[in-house]
């Protein structure tokens, strides 16, 4: 499509797009949503995922799809407001489909976008930002400016930012990284723990974007002490044209050691973001303010003049309690000027959520003299400011109580120089415990441990459950004031801080442009069956948001993911029961929530989602050591199983998120799992059960057509479409290993193949295999067929071949089975789930029989059925914990499935549903 001024194509849909109030941007579906929607045009409407707009937020980034060959990779993007008002946007290509068009882009919006409710995005030319984000770089800084603040960035050293300016005013400096290391932990014996602090040692800054909407600096190191450097941390900074405020995402993994069953190793006792913060004020106009529930403040200054024997007057107070520079003081009652001296200063606040239900304030004067309550509640919003009528910075941590231990600290505020910590992990907190759970149980031997799978179905190893590797990924704000802030921007920068902004498209662009293997259509209640599938769908989401509520699912390391299965006999999620426990992506749970915001564009399942996302890409994956690019299966501890594999580490359940937002920590996650095919030369996932003689071989390794090919596959496919440094080899073994999967004698159904790590390709049996697992097809394997049969199926027809061949037969009779392939596939389980094969096969062939039967399975096997309760009890003490709801025939492997399968069953054959 040819360039054309942003106002020549936008301006005649503004009036349309001004009365498209559309429900979706309000996290709701219409009811008599229909099946197809409208089809993707343009100007496309994009409206905020929730109701409250950009609010106090620097900026927004948010990928929107396009049908193939509907825009070239360089195109040029124009946003207007709903009443036709040039929004300047910054735009990037972050895919394409195999013909070079463009496949999705990005667009960042800055604080210009305030305000407006919806945006109309077209071709054009964009508008240029009153204040663009200017990026300089000199021998040892980097410096971006907004146009109202300025970050300097040291390339070495230990501050991230040296230097954050507003104006000629410094608000802050040495913004660095802080860790406390307690070397040993023991039960029972207190006060002998020693501490060792270090600081981040920078080893790399660079900037990845540069204007003239968003600027991105990446700033990569350790944490340092003398000659020791450990956990590795990556911090990326996000600036936005004319924003007071920038975004930080902090990444650490975990390098350390902590051996089960000893007492001493690297436990984290306090990990923190610290900032230097000027105080030119007097203490009376210094002001500290720290979020309570919800955007409840407590609002104090270092020197309070309201409360005390004497009255310095009505307007001294209120002026004091607002923030802003007091009276002069020769206009006070001159009692309480002449005793000013005599009023404490309180120099020193904490805030600590140790747990997801309760928080706690003291203060003291300054450090040597005690601490005295300032009052609590259940759950911060883990925002905070100190700074006067000359400026000041606030600060705040998301998800502060979902992830606790977290705190705020400010210290010092009655110098000229206060210091604000924001603890990611609270030093009050216990140690930071990573030890593996239980002492082996005697399991030795590969016999032992494949007998405790059949009691505890937890798949130990010893030396398997190391946490070696993992990582987790944190976000805050901050705001570079001029003056303190009033209560209603107080209010909305902790909004921000609680949910941050993001601009979305509609669902109907997101169908339209069929990306992800097209195998999802809009909510559709036409008729009563569907409208009764869409309910279960909503049954079962709400039962499972309500659940981290109520069993507490929070925490650093588990928040983001929901529990496997459920002991009806005790009403509890088997938490404590070996493979029972934390989900970690069995069976594509990721993959169902995805699914289901595409198609609702429901905010509350994007935010789960997004949750998830960020909690299974870093937690239950290996970015570091022999095992990096791997999984662990599901367990008590996220880490606990000794089965470390690719399904796990799949970059299908990252994608959604990339591309959606463009974030680029998990686009870093997706492209380090482009070689994760050399870690089966480290680990072979079937060395418990192989029977035949195997040896880890560079040009013969055993790799699973199912659930390992899936998950090198999708790596390989975003790498190629993201056009990223190893594009060309991951376009190579995406159309490689389809060739030689289809190649084989019984194409997927021969089960595994011996892979080349140098060409990229399976080499081609000799002998028919009938090797059928009903796991192959549960980690996205349909979804990810889909996606290449679209893209590139003209170029391997034998591949779309081999692959229906596999959804025709799976849930065929085992006589339909045996006279195609010379035997059946065994017992097989999940024949719900495998619904969605019959159904997209159905769709590709034509074959009706094929779209009965994906119904009949549907409804008639296994997973949940039509007669299941659909409803939850309420249970109470003594029964549990806490008072609250359970579904004792819910377990989360169904609940993917059945939500996978319903969604892509009535976006291929929903029109051939039984009455």
């Amino acid at each position: 499509m040819s360039r054309m001024p942003r106002r020549t194509l936008l301006k005649a849909a503004a009036a349309a797009g001004a009365a498209a109030q559309f429900s979706w941007s309000l996290g709701t579906t219409p009811a008599s949503a229909a099946p197809g929607a409208e089809p993707t045009g343009e100007p496309v409407t994009l409206a905020w995922l929730e109701s409250g707009g950009l609010g106090a937020a620097p900026g927004s980034t948010l990928g929107v799809p396009w049908p193939k060959g509907r825009h070239p990779k360089d195109q040029t993007f124009a946003l207007t407001t709903e009443d036709g008002k040039d929004v300047p946007v910054q735009s990037w290509t972050t895919a394409t489909w195999p013909d070079g068009s463009a496949k999705w882009t990005a667009h960042a919006v800055g604080p210009e976008a305030a305000g407006a409710k919806t945006f109309l995005l077209g071709p054009g030319t964009p508008a240029a930002p009153a204040h663009k984000v200017s990026v300089k770089s000199t021998g040892s800084t980097i410096a971006v400016s907004t146009g109202v603040i300025t970050a300097k960035m040291g390339k070495t050293g230990s501050s991230l930012i040296t230097s954050l300016t507003r104006g000629s005013t410094e608000i802050a400096k040495d913004g660095r990284l802080v860790l406390i290391r307690q070397s040993e932990i023991e039960d029972g014996d207190q006060g002998r723990e020693t501490y060792e602090r270090f600081e981040s040692a920078v080893t790399t800054t660079e900037v990845e974007q540069s204007g003239p909407v968003r600027a991105v600096v990446r700033i990569e190191g350790k944490h340092r002490r003398g000659k020791r450097s450990w956990l590795p941390f990556s911090v990326r900074l996000y600036f936005y044209a004319g924003a007071e405020s920038f975004r930080m995402v902090h990444t650490i993994t975990f390098d350390g050691t902590q051996e089960p069953g000893k007492a001493s190793g690297d436990f984290i006792r306090g990990l923190g973001v610290r900032f230097t913060v000027p105080l030119r004020d007097e203490a009376y106009d210094r002001h500290i303010r720290i979020g309570g529930e919800g955007t409840g403040m407590l609002r104090e200054a270092v020197k309070g003049v309201t409360g005390l024997r004497r009255d310095p007057g009505a307007a001294v107070q209120a002026a004091q309690f607002e923030g802003t520079k007091l009276p002069d003081p020769a206009t006070w009652d001159q009692r309480v000027t002449s005793r000013l001296h005599l009023i404490p200063t309180w120099g020193d606040y904490t805030l600590s959520q140790l747990s997801a239900d309760g928080f706690s304030l003291r203060k003291r004067t300054k450090k040597g003299h005690g601490w005295i309550a300032a009052g609590g509640g259940r759950r911060a919003s883990g925002f905070g400011y100190v700074g006067g009528a000359s400026g000041g910075l606030a600060f705040g941590l998301r998800d502060f109580w979902e992830k606790f231990p977290a705190q705020l600290d400010i210290r010092d505020a009655h110098t000229d120089a206060a210091e604000v910590t924001v603890w990611l992990w609270s030093p009050e907190a216990e140690p930071m415990d990573l030890r593996f759970y239980h002492d082996g149980l005697g399991q030795d031997t590969y016999a032992e441990q494949l007998d405790g799978l059949e009691i505890t179905y937890e798949d130990y190893e010893p030396g398997f459950g190391t946490p070696y590797g993992i990582a987790r990924t944190s976000e805050l704000l901050f705001w570079a004031h001029d003056s303190t802030p009033g209560a209603t921007a107080l209010a909305q920068q902790t909004e921000a801080v609680r949910t941050l902004p993001q601009l979305v498209a509609p669902p109907s662009q997101l169908t339209g442009a069929k990306v992800f293997g097209g195998l999802f259509s809009p909510v559709d209640r036409s008729t009563p069956a569907k409208a009764k599938i869409e309910d279960h769908l909503d049954f079962l989401f709400t039962y499972y948001k309500d659940q981290v509520e109520m069993r507490r699912w929070y925490g650093f390391w588990d928040y983001g993911d929901v529990m496997h299965s459920y002991d009806p006999a005790r009403h509890q999620w088997r938490y404590d029961v070996g493979g029972y426990a934390w989900d970690n992506s069995e069976l594509s749970p990721d993959l169902w929530l995805w699914y289901a915001y595409l198609r609702s564009g429901r905010a509350d399942i994007f935010r789960f989602a997004e949750a998830m996302t960020r909690h299974t890409g870093e937690v239950d994956v290996y970015h570091l050591g022999e095992w990096a690019g791997l999984g662990t299966r599901h367990g008590i501890q996220h880490y606990a199983d000794s089965a470390k594999q690719q399904r796990i580490a799949n970059t299908t359940y990252r994608r959604f998120y990339y591309f959606l937002t463009a974030d680029e920590r998990v686009g870093d996650l997706m492209r380090a799992n482009v070689d994760s095919d050399e870690t089966f030369l480290a680990l072979d996932p079937l060395r418990k059960i192989r029977t035949e003689p195997y040896t880890p071989d560079r040009h013969a390794l055993s790799i699973g057509f199912g659930t390992d090919w899936s998950g090198l596959v999708s790596a390989w496919l975003t790498e190629w479409e993201r056009g990223g440094p190893q594009a060309a080899k991951a376009r190579a073994r995406v159309l490689g290993t389809m060739e030689t999967i289809a190649a084989q004698p019984n194409g997927f159904v021969q089960g595994s193949g011996l892979y080349d790590l140098d060409t990229g390709k399976f080499a081609v049996a000799a002998e028919p295999v009938v090797s059928v697992s009903h796991l192959s097809a549960v980690f996205g394997l349909n979804e990810l067929c889909a996606e290449l049969i679209d893209l590139v199926g003209d170029d391997v027809p034998t591949f779309e071949e081999a692959y229906l061949d596999y959804c025709r037969y799976f849930n065929a009779t085992k006589a339909e089975q045996k006279a195609r392939y010379g035997s059946d596939f065994g017992s097989l389980i999940l024949f719900q789930g495998h619904s969605r094969l019959d159904a997209y096969a159905a769709v590709r062939t034509g074959d009706e029989k094929l779209a009965a039967r994906a119904w009949e399975k549907f409804y008639n096997s296994d997973g949940y059925k039509e007669s299941a309760p659909w409803k939850t009890e309420e249970v109470t003490g003594p029964v549990t914990t806490v008072p609250g709801t359970e579904a004792d025939w819910v377990y989360t492997n169904d609940t993917a499935l059945y939500g996978l399968a319903a969604i892509e069953n009535l976006a291929l054959v929903g029109d051939r549903m039984p009455d």
